[in-house]
C-alpha cells in the first residue's frame, strides 16, 4: 500500500511539473511569435516638446503614451503584437482627446524593428519610418549608423580614427545604413559645412548595435549623442506597453499566473510524501555530521 500511495503521489508531482513546463514553453513561443518592436525619435530642431500616443488599430485596448519627449529624445524599444498601429504627436501636457499635430500608421512586421522619427523643420513637420537592422556584428566589433538630424550643420561627414568613414555629405534629414566598426574607445571626426573638423571621443562597446546621432547644439554648432539599439548577446532596451484593464506587455514572466497555484500543489505532494516516508536515516546521519563537526 505504501508503494501504491507513493508511487501516486509521485505521478501527480509528475504531471504538475509538465503542465507548468508545458504552459510556460507555450506562452515563451507566443512572447517571441507574433511580436515586434517600436520606438520614436525626436529629431526636429524647432519642434518643442511632445507627447506622443501609440495605439494599436485591431486591438484599442493596446497601446500606450510617450510624455514629454524632446529634440533628441529617443524610447526604449516597446515590444508589441505585430500589426498596424496609430503614431499621434501633440504639445506636451495637451489633452489626449484634441486633435494631433501629427498622426501616422505604421505597420509592425513580426520579428522587425521599427523606428517612427519626427523629422524636418516644424513647419514642414512629418513622420519618418527607419527599419532597424538589430542584427550583431562580428565577435570583438560593434556596429553603429548616423542618424543626421542637425539643421545647421548639414551636410555632415563622420568618420572614426583609424576606421572606417561612418557618414559622407549626410544631408537633414537622412541616416545610413548600419556598418561594422571596431570596437572599444576611439574618436570620431565630424567635420559640419558650417565649421571646421571637431573630435569627439565615443565608446561604442564590443557586441553593440548603435545609432549615432548628429544634433544642433544650443548656441552653434553640433553636437553627437549615440543611442544603443542592441546589445550581445540579443539584449534590446525595450520598456513595457499597457495592454487591456491597465496590465503591461512586459510584465510578468511565461505562465506567471500559474506559478502561485502550481507551486501550492507542488509543495502540497511533498509535505505528502515526507508524512508518508520520513528520513530517519537521513536525519540521524545529520546529527552524526553535527556531532562530527563539533
Amino acid at each position: 500500500m505504501p508503494r501504491l500511495v507513493g508511487a501516486s503521489l509521485l505521478a501527480l508531482l509528475t504531471t504538475v511539473l509538465c503542465v507548468l513546463a508545458g504552459t510556460s514553453t507555450a506562452s515563451a513561443a507566443d512572447s517571441g511569435d507574433g511580436t515586434g518592436l517600436l520606438r520614436m525619435m525626436h529629431l526636429s530642431p524647432d519642434t518643442p516638446t511632445v507627447d506622443v500616443a501609440i495605439d494599436s488599430v485591431t486591438d484599442p485596448g493596446v497601446g500606450l503614451v510617450l510624455s514629454g519627449v524632446g529634440y533628441g529624445d529617443v524610447s526604449p524599444y516597446q515590444s508589441v503584437p505585430a500589426g498596424t498601429y496609430t503614431v499621434s504627436v501633440r504639445a506636451a501636457g495637451a489633452d489626449p482627446a484634441t486633435p494631433p499635430v501629427l498622426a501616422t500608421t505604421v505597420m509592425v512586421a513580426a520579428g522587425t524593428a521599427t523606428t517612427i522619427a519626427g523629422t524636418g523643420a516644424f513647419a514642414d513637420l512629418e513622420f519618418t519610418v527607419v527599419p532597424d537592422d538589430l542584427t550583431l556584428p562580428p565577435a570583438g566589433q560593434a556596429r553603429a549608423r548616423v542618424v543626421d538630424a542637425s539643421m545647421s550643420g548639414s551636410p555632415v561627414d563622420l568618420a572614426l580614427a583609424g576606421g572606417p568613414s561612418l557618414a559622407t555629405d549626410l544631408a537633414f534629414p537622412g541616416h545610413t545604413e548600419y556598418v561594422d566598426v571596431p570596437s572599444g574607445p576611439g574618436t570620431l571626426t565630424v567635420t559640419p559645412a558650417s565649421g571646421g573638423p571637431t573630435d569627439v571621443p565615443v565608446d561604442l562597446a564590443a557586441g553593440s548595435v548603435s545609432t549615432v546621432l548628429v544634433l544642433d547644439r544650443d548656441g552653434g554648432g553640433v553636437e553627437i549623442r549615440t543611442a544603443l539599439d542592441a546589445a550581445s548577446p540579443g539584449m534590446v532596451p525595450v520598456g513595457g506597453v499597457e495592454a487591456g484593464a491597465g496590465g503591461t506587455a512586459a510584465g510578468a514572466g511565461p505562465g506567471a499566473g500559474l506559478l502561485a497555484p502550481a507551486a501550492l500543489a507542488i509543495a502540497a505532494v511533498l509535505v505528502l510524501l515526507r508524512a508518508r516516508f520520513p528520513r530517519r536515516r537521513g536525519t540521524r546521519y545529520a546529527a552524526r555530521g553535527a556531532a562530527a563537526r563539533r
